[in-house]
């Protein structure tokens, strides 16, 4: 698992650690077509086991959303993640959802993030699978995905990013 990055040459890589406890999901499987088809950008998902979510690397924090759903990170080394909470939960109006930072904070990689009620979120017929997009856009050259189907929050690596 991960075998391209055992030699870096010199090149920009990001390791992104599970942002949630929970079971891997991918995107192609979400009930949503915009992710589904990667309409936004590549990734994965996860479908947390509890209401936390952390700083996946060290960097900070480019955007948050008004109604605290999702929220834009930016690595050191430039690459954008965007952590979008549940399926169609923009809904919600910011209702089940506490946002712990703010924007331009400076995070490490386990900081929390946000806080958010998996219940109320269910009770309302929203999809808890959670998308962790990497925007169109980017200077992308490769990434390598987790085999593992369960990951620990701060601590399981999610992705590998290799950068242009």
């Amino acid at each position: 698992m991960f075998g391209i990055f055992g030699n870096n040459n010199g090149n920009r890589h990001v390791i992104i650690k599970a942002p949630m406890s929970g079971k891997v999901v991918d995107l192609s499987d979400l009930p949503d077509e915009v992710f589904a088809q990667k309409m936004v950008g590549d990734g994965i998902a996860i479908e947390p086991w509890e209401g936390i979510v952390a700083a996946p690397f060290d960097g900070r924090v480019k955007q948050i959303f008004p109604t605290g759903h999702a929220l834009v990170l930016e690595s050191k080394e430039g690459l954008a993640v965007l952590i979008h909470i549940g399926l169609d939960t923009v809904n919600l109006k910011g209702k089940g959802f506490r946002v712990l930072v703010k924007e331009g904070s400076n995070v490490n990689v386990g900081t929390a993030l946000m806080e958010f009620d998996p219940e109320l979120i269910e009770k309302n017929n929203y999809p808890l699978k959670s998308p962790i997009i990497m925007p169109e856009g980017q200077k992308i050259k490769y990434v390598e995905f987790t085999e593992e189907r369960k990951v620990k929050r701060g601590q399981d690596v999610l992705m590998k990013v290799q950068l242009r």
